[in-house]
């Protein structure tokens, strides 16, 4: 009985497995079922138009031209004349072993590319002759084209999928175009459309027989939406010629809006080098090419020491703390001492001995003793340095410092507010205002990228709050409504703080270090800094070229951009970057240049000479400021 029992059991449960298994394999998987991989569906694209892209006023940035693949399915694939098909396509046989393996091994019935991008008259040339070679045929693609040799770093460029990428992706087939940079990389998706397909039966001899369904899975291709840019290409392509012969980074922003008005990175490259069948072989020049790095965007990824721009932010911490007020003075001999002995010095060339330095005066004369007696006072203002660091790193990252800022584009560095974490890492507990004392001066471990400090310029004109940059304004003529680009972000300073240092960045144009830069008609409120360079060769440290730095906004008292300009090994801030500042100001706001002359002199000046002395494969180091 018991037997029977098992036996009845056991055929019970085999046949419950395998109604299961049935039901996985017929309904489940069937609904799953990708008909690409089906040996008995063929399946044809349509490949949409790209989304075309404009700048903010309407010009054209980026259009589309027609490309023709030689697409191969390797199980259709019939004997041929080898030697004969490689005359036809200007490969030789190896060659055509390697890329036969390639499309065999990523999968036998699925297509993929054979030979991208033919010209053309190769493609008119082929249309007919590779008729009679079974398994091949040629695909139209949508490529891109560049009509301005402009804004590379912002635009990005489309690539090929990868095996990689198309076997986990549900929409790509390998050899198919994908954003790889820039916006093209970040809005992929608005861009690209939907490719249209039309699926086909065919018989066990690979012929097609007829629609798959009678047609009802297939879909028309939907093209891609437009983008219109933030960004003012006349600006661009101008901070691109005066940046010709310099290494460095330029960004400026609209300060009501946080719309990108320009992103600057020197040297750079024309993009329509990433198109066609050069592309594989420029890329690696530009992409490996780690002396003058025309691929890595200084505006967005370069981290350097802020200098003394970053002085401005101490002191509105210190006026927020409640530790200075606009009357609170120092006095200047030279720099600053400090340490249990006073055996430790910070130099200052504010050109004012022994007389009392307020804060607007500080600011403007770029004092360093004062700020570094207001920075002492902020983290000594607590129960401890580590709650007195802490508030004033909370202080320094609300204006977007120390922190990826959100903006719309694929890359980017985090920069460094150390706090008192970073600090317990690296001194084991025992550290104090003075240990810290060079982030008082925008130095030692404080660093930021010009997008950074371009918003943060951003905030201080809006005394007290910034909009998240941001490059893409409308997508198919709709203005974006994303409220991470549309909302406010508070700093923790109070606005009545912003105007003694408003009215202080405006004597540096006035009075102050930028005073040769000045643009008649228009009033400029900015700061200059120089940030000492180092590097190590050996083991030994040796100080290389300055690197010049400004930052600025203009109109005083309606901000229309905001900017931050920083050229490595440039020198003084005044010497390079204030004139190429005020040209970049005048050039947006009045639509010309009146003084030829500075322009002249910015457009001519190289620094190449400088570059060609440093050594190659050394780690640089930013630091200090003047």
């Amino acid at each position: 009985m018991k037997r029977s029992f098992l036996l009845i059991f056991l055929i019970t449960l085999v046949g419950f497995i395998y109604i299961g298994r049935l039901f996985q394999l017929q309904i489940l998987q069937q609904k799953k079922q990708n008909t690409t991989v089906s040996s008995t569906v063929k399946i044809e694209y349509d490949y949409p138009e790209r989304g075309y892209v404009y700048d903010r006023n309407g010009k054209l940035l980026v259009a589309n031209q027609l490309s023709y693949d030689v697409m191969i399915v390797p199980k259709e694939v019939k004997p041929l004349d080898t030697l004969q098909f490689c005359s036809l396509l200007n490969i030789t046989k190896d060659d055509f072993l390697k890329r036969f393996d390639k499309a065999e091994s990523y999968a036998r019935w699925l297509p993929s590319v054979f030979l991208k991008q033919l010209s053309k008259e190769d493609f008119a040339f082929l249309q007919e002759k590779l008729q009679k070679f079974k398994g091949f045929y040629i695909q139209k693609r949508i490529i891109r084209n560049y009509p301005i040799k402009s804004a590379a770093n912002v635009l990005g460029f489309i690539g090929e999928v990868n095996e990689q990428k198309a076997k986990t992706s549900n929409y790509y087939e390998q050899g198919e175009l994908i954003g790889k940079l820039g916006i093209e990389k970040q809005y992929e998706e608005v861009l690209r459309g939907i490719k249209g397909k039309k699926y086909f039966t065919r018989n066990n001899l690979n012929e097609i027989t007829g629609p798959y369904k009678n047609g009802l899975l297939d879909t028309l291709a939907v093209p891609g939406k437009d983008l219109t840019l933030t960004i003012d290409s006349e600006l661009q392509q101008y901070g691109e010629s005066l940046m010709k012969g310099k290494r460095g980074g330029i960004v400026a922003i609209e300060p009501k809006t946080g719309e990108i008005l320009a992103l600057i990175t020197a040297p750079s490259y024309d993009p329509n080098l990433l198109v066609g069948r050069e592309r594989s072989k420029n890329s690696g020049k530009l992409f490996y090419d780690s002396i003058n790095k025309p691929t890595f965007d200084r505006g967005l990824q370069a981290m350097y020491a802020p200098g003394s721009p970053f002085k401005i932010i101490n002191g509105l911490i210190g006026l927020q703390e409640g530790v200075i007020d606009e009357n609170f003075s120092v006095r200047c001999y030279h720099g600053y001492r400090y340490g249990k002995r006073k055996n430790e010095f910070m130099g200052c060339h504010c050109g004012i001995v022994g007389y009392p330095i307020r804060l607007k005066t500080a600011i403007a004369k770029s004092c360093n003793s004062y700020f570094a007696t207001t920075y002492r006072k902020i983290v000594d203002n607590a129960e401890n340095p580590k709650i007195g660091l802490n508030n004033w790193s909370k202080h320094a990252k609300s204006f977007g410092l120390g922190n990826y800022l959100g903006y719309d584009l694929p890359t980017g560095q985090k920069g460094r507010i150390p706090d008192s974490t970073y600090y317990n890492k690296w001194y084991k507990y025992r550290w104090g205002a003075t240990t810290t004392i060079s982030n008082a001066i925008g130095q030692g471990e404080v660093e930021s990228t010009p997008i950074q400090l371009a918003n943060m310029t951003a905030a201080i004109a809006n005394k007290g709050f910034y909009f998240r940059p941001h490059v893409v304004k409308q997508i198919n003529k709709q203005a974006i409504t994303d409220t991470l680009y549309t909302k406010k972000v508070n700093t923790t300073i109070d606005s009545k703080h912003f105007n003694v240092a408003i009215e202080a960045m405006h004597e540096v144009f006035t009075k102050g270090t930028a005073k040769g830069s000045r643009v008649k008609g228009i009033e400029i409120c900015g700061k200059t800094g120089t940030a000492e360079n180092f590097t190590r060769v050996d083991g030994q440290k040796i100080q290389l070229p300055d690197h010049s730095i400004l930052v600025a906004f203009a109109p005083k008292d309606d901000p229309k951009i905001a900017l931050a300009v920083y050229i490595e090994n440039g020198g003084y801030g005044s010497t390079i970057a204030a004139p190429i500042t005020s040209l970049l100001i005048e050039k947006y706001l009045t639509g010309k240049v009146e003084r030829t002359y500075v322009e002249e002199r910015m457009l001519d000046l190289s620094l190449q000479h400088v570059y060609n002395k440093l050594i190659p494969k050394i780690d640089t180091i930013a630091q200090g400021t003047k």
